[in-house]
C-alpha cells in the first residue's frame, strides 16, 4: 500500500515509516519540521534501502495537503502530526486545540473527497484520565486533565462519528502509553528541539552531560516509591503495532491499546538507565506538573488477541538503546 504518514519525521512517525518500508509499503511523509529534522528522512532510507517520498507541509493547510493526495495515489493514512506536551498544552491551549484538531479535519476531508478509506489515528492513554488502573479500551473516558488529552478525546469523537456517517471509512485509534527508546541502528531515536518534555530524553541529556541533573515532577504520588508510574514501551513496538493495526484494518471504529501492560515508576526507570549503560544519573524532586496523573499503563489483551501484536522489548533493552542513539548524536 502507498501510505501517508503525517509527521512521519517525528520520533514515533520515523520508526513507523521504517516498519512500513521493511513490510513492503511505500511511504509518503507529510510534516512541516517544527519538532524535528530533515536529515531524518535520509537515516530512514539508509535503515530500509528504500525510497520515500517527502513534503514539508503543515497539515492544517488544505490546499497543501490537497495538493498531495491530487499528486499522488494514497491508499491509507496514519497520523502523528500533532502537538505532544501536556505540561505545554496548559500554558498554550489555543495552539493545541488548533494543530491538534483542525490537522484532523483536513485529513479526514480529503480522505472522504478522494475515497482513501484506511485511516489509523495516534490517540493517547490521556484519553482515560484518572481512571482505576490498568485502562481496558471500553471503560467510559473521564475527562483528561489538560489540554492535550482533550484534543485526543475531540478527534476520536470525530472519527467515531465520520466513521459512522461513511461506512466504507475505516479508522483505528491507537492509544499510546509511553514511548521510549530508539532504533537499534542509533541513526533515528527522540531527538526533540530545546528542552525535553518526554522523561527518556531529559535522562539521555542528562547522562551526555548536556543537562546538569534530572527534574523528577513530584515525590509525593501513591505510588511503589511516590513518583509517577507509566508503561513505558519501546518505539520500535509501538512502530510494528501501527503496521498490525493497518494490515488488519476492520471496517468501523477499531480502538487499540498499544503498551507493555505493565506499570514502571520514574525512580525505576533512572535506576534501569543507571544498570543497563552504567552511568550515574543526579536528579532532584521539584513540583508536581499540572495535569500529571498518578498511574497509567494498559490492558493490552485486545491488541494481542486481534492484531496478533505484542511489545517484546523490555525497560533495559528501552534504555540501552536510547543512550545509544543520544551518544551518537548531538
Amino acid at each position: 500500500m502507498n501510505i501517508l504518514v503525517t509527521g512521519g519525521t517525528g520520533y514515533i512517525g520515523s520508526h513507523t515509516c521504517v516498519e512500513l518500508l521493511n513490510s513492503g509499503h511505500s511511504v509518503i511523509i507529510a510534516d512541516n519540521l517544527s519538532n524535528s529534522r530533515i536529515e531524518v528522512i535520509s537515516r530512514i532510507k539508509q535503515i530500509t534501502g528504500r525510497q520515500i517520498f517527502f513534503y514539508q507541509v503543515d497539515v492544517t493547510d488544505e490546499e497543501a495537503v490537497n495538493s498531495i493526495f491530487s499528486s499522488n495515489r494514497i491508499d491509507g493514512v496514519i497520523h502523528f502530526a500533532g502537538y505532544k506536551s501536556v505540561t505545554e498544552s496548559v500554558i498554550k491551549p489555543l495552539e493545541y486545540y488548533f494543530n491538534n484538531i483542525v490537522s484532523t479535519m483536513v485529513l479526514i476531508k480529503l480522505c472522504l473527497n478522494y475515497k482513501v478509506n484506511k485511516f489509523v489515528f495516534s490517540s493517547s492513554a490521556t484519553v482515560y484520565g484518572e481512571n482505576k488502573v490498568p485502562f481496558v479500551e471500553d471503560m467510559e473516558l473521564l475527562p483528561p486533565k489538560n489540554p492535550y488529552g482533550h484534543t485526543k478525546v475531540i478527534n476520536e469523537k470525530i472519527l467515531t462519528d465520520v466513521a459512522k456517517a461513511n461506512p466504507d471509512f475505516s479508522v483505528a485509534i491507537l492509544r499510546y502509553f509511553n514511548p521510549i527508546g530508539a532504533h537499534e541502528s542509533g541513526l533515528i531515536g527522540e531527538s526533540p528541539i530545546g528542552i525535553p518534555n518526554n522523561l527518556m530524553p531529559y535522562i539521555t541529556q542528562v547522562a551526555k552531560g548536556k543537562l546538569d541533573k534530572l527534574k523528577i515532577y513530584g515525590n509525593d504520588y501513591p505510588t511503589i516509591d511516590g513518583t509517577g508510574v507509566r508503561d513505558y514501551i519501546h518505539v520500535v513496538d509501538l512502530a510494528k503495532g501501527h503496521v498490525a493495526a493497518l494490515e488488519k484494518l476492520k471496517k468501523g471504529v477499531n480502538i487499540y491499546n498499544l503498551g507493555t501492560g505493565k506499570g514502571t515508576s520514574v525512580l525505576q526507570l533512572v535506576h534501569a538507565f543507571e544498570e543497563a549503560n552504567h552511568i550515574k544519573i543526579p536528579y532532584e524532586f521539584v513540583a508536581r506538573r499540572p495535569g500529571d496523573i498518578a498511574e497509567c499503563y494498559a490492558d493490552v489483551s485486545r491488541a494481542k488477541r486481534e492484531l496478533g501484536w505484542s511489545a517484546e522489548r523490555d525497560i533495559i533493552q528501552m534504555c540501552k538503546d536510547a543512550w545509544r542513539f543520544e551518544k551518537n548524536n548531538s
